[in-house]
C-alpha cells in the first residue's frame, strides 16, 4: 500500500465483529501515514471463552483516508487561556 503525502488512513474495527465475536482492535485506532509501504497488519485480542476463526476476505476492519493538512508550530511561553485549563484528562467538574 502506498498512501499519496498530505494523507494518512485510520484502520478502524467493524463494530458488527466487536459486539458478536468480542473481539477488539489493539492498537485503535492504527495510524498509517505517507511515508509506510507495505502490507497492513490488524492486531486483534479475543476477549470471549470462544475460539474465534476468520476466514480469507473476511471484512474485520474499515480504512478511512483523510486528508492531513501541513501546519506550523511554534513554542510559546505564554499560553492563552481556556475554560479547562490545565484540568488534563479526565472529568474536569462536569
Amino acid at each position: 500500500m502506498e498512501i499519496p503525502y498530505g494523507y494518512e488512513c485510520q484502520i478502524r474495527l467493524r463494530s458488527g465483529l466487536s459486539l458478536k465475536k468480542q473481539l477488539l482492535m489493539m492498537n485503535t485506532h492504527g495510524t498509517i501515514d505517507a511515508g509506510y509501504r507495505g502490507e497492513i497488519f490488524i492486531i486483534l485480542k479475543n476477549l470471549s471463552e470462544e475460539t474465534v476463526i476468520l476466514a480469507h476476505g473476511m471484512r474485520i476492519a474499515q480504512l478511512v483516508v483523510r486528508h492531513v493538512p501541513k501546519i506550523h508550530f511554534e513554542e510559546g511561553i505564554i499560553l492563552s487561556k481556556s475554560e479547562r485549563g490545565v484540568g488534563g484528562l479526565g472529568p474536569t467538574g462536569v
